[in-house]
Parts: structure tokens; sequence; C-alpha cells
């Protein structure tokens, strides 16, 4: 009988034993510190990307990184407004939210998007909490109210948003207690104010303040785009608040891209360490941002 040798290493598909050393620096750089992650947008919907992302985020976990998800959910609220007969008009980009659709946004986003992410991170083989910033008063939200120009008068007036919050005041000690119990956190942005009325919250400017609190390591945007583009169409790959402030006097960065990168700079001016945006429907998009030298988004740092 003859034995089998091994073929020779020439020969061998050294490419994953090099992707792991690349990563290997990552992997002891950051080991205990927390990324915090928003998912939200289309990806939200399809099956194979959602499976993806449950897989990165459990791959953090697993390799000693804290990952906190915190998850939009608008489309999914407003389909359900749309079954449910309720019509729903936006100023700037904010749903304006009665209290019949705050009920709803709570119902959506607390209960069935929610504890779908859970279910998926479970899979994955993560253990997972399912939380909103009501639970342990991790988030204190106040109304959010904005002013609108008439464009032949110029005189603005306040528009009454409804139950539309921000955070006021962010309490991490609920998801420091899921974090020491092994568990990845997975926050609904519905919090309560100190008037005892529920806000629904947009999600990046949520996802914004608890890196800030959290001290975070990195904040992820996942969105619909590759990031931050140039005048030429080109992906900027590293920019600073000076920058981003210039691209926008510019007319180069516009429509909601500015309000993703206006919660990009607050974050990273109230202590998280640097933000990214990126595209979500690439498979295994911020695993290549953050453990491979090329990068894959726009990262943005104080």
């Amino acid at each position: 009988m003859t034995a089998k040798s091994n073929p020779p290493a020439a020969k061998l598909d050294l490419s994953k034993a090099e992707v792991l050393i690349e990563a290997l620096p990552y992997f002891q750089r950051y080991a205990g510190r927390t990324f915090v992650v928003k998912y939200g947008g289309h990806a939200m919907g399809n099956a194979q990307a959602a499976r993806d992302f449950a897989e990165d985020i459990v791959l953090l976990k697993a390799v000693g990184i804290n990952p906190v998800v915190v998850h939009g959910g608008g489309p999914q609220i407003g389909d359900m407004l749309t079954k449910l007969g309720v019509e729903s008009t936006f100023v700037d980009g904010l749903r304006v939210t009665d209290e019949a659709t705050a009920k709803v946004a709570e119902m959506v986003l607390s209960g069935a998007i929610n504890k779908e992410i859970v279910g998926w991170l479970g899979n994955a083989g993560g253990k997972a909490l399912g939380l909103s910033g009501k639970d342990g008063r991790l988030v204190t939200a106040r109304k959010v109210t904005r002013t609108t120009r008439d464009p032949e008068s110029a005189i603005e007036s306040v528009v009454d948003l409804g139950f539309v919050g921000e955070p006021a005041h962010v309490d991490t000690s609920v998801i420091d207690t899921a974090v020491a119990a092994g568990m990845i956190p997975v926050i609904a942005p519905i919090a309560g104010g100190e008037d005892g009325a529920t806000y629904n919250i947009n999600a990046d400017t949520m996802a914004g303040a608890i890196a800030a609190a959290l001290g975070a390591a990195r904040l992820f945007l996942l969105t619909d785009v590759s990031g931050v583009l140039d005048a030429n169409g080109e992906l900027l790959t590293d920019l600073a608040p000076a920058d981003i402030a210039k691209l926008k006097e510019e007319g180069t960065i516009r429509g909601g891209m500015v309000p993703k990168l206006e919660t990009c700079v607050a974050a990273v001016e109230s202590g998280c360490e640097a933000a990214v945006v990126l595209d979500g429907r690439v498979a295994h998009a911020m695993l290549l941002e953050f453990f491979t030298a090329r990068g894959a988004g726009t990262l943005v740092r104080a």
C-alpha cells in the first residue's frame, strides 16, 4: 500500500491563510473594544444579505470584539402604514409621526424587525438580546423640531414633527450588562421622553449617540451606496470634519448623505474613535473595510 503524500507547498491555496495573517493585527488591536453597527436599508429585505450580516456580527464577537447593532426599518414602517391606510408626510427626510403612527413604528421596530434580527444572529451561532431605547432607560429622547423656509417670502416657520425624537441622554449600563454576559445587543430606535411620550428616532442618529456614549472604536453606517463619492464619482476613503464641511459647501455631498455624515462627525467629536459609511449590499463589506488594508468605504476621523 502506497502512502499518500501531501501536495507541494507551492500547489496549496494559501489565500485563506494570507487573509487571516493580514487580519491578525486588527484582531489584536481591537480585542475587547466595541463596534456599533447601524443596519438598515434595502439589505434588510434580502435573505442572503441578512445571513451575511449575521455571520459578520457573530464573527466579530467570536474574535473578541463587542458588536452592538442598531437597526432601522423605515420601509417596513411605510409598508405597514399603507396596509393600515395611514398616510405619511415627510419633512427633511423625517416622517411626521402622530400618535397612531408612533404606535405602528414601535410595533414594527421593537417587535417584528428587532426579533427577526435576533433570530438571524441566533441562527448564525450568536446570542443576541433584543432591546429598544426604553429598556433600562437606555436612551432618553427629546422632541425634535424643524424649521422650513417659504421659497417666495423667505419666512421661516416651525414644523411640528409629532413624536419624532433625538437622543438627549444615553445610559450604557444595560448594554454593558448584556455584553458582559456574552450577548450581542440589538437595539430598536424607539425611546421614551421625560414627558412620558414614546418617540421614534432616526436609526443613524441613535447609533451615533450610542457609539459616542460607549467610546466605540468604530461606528459603521451600512447604506445603499458605496460611500462618499467625489465630483468625479470616485470613492473618498478618508475624511476629516473639515473635509466634509468643504464638500457640503461645494455641493459634492448632498441629500441623504448629509445627515449620515453629520452623524459621523458628531460621533467622532464626542468619543467614538472613527466612523465608516459603506455599502451594506456588498457581501461582508464590513469585514473587508476593517480587517484588510484595502478598505471598502469612507472612514471619518476627528
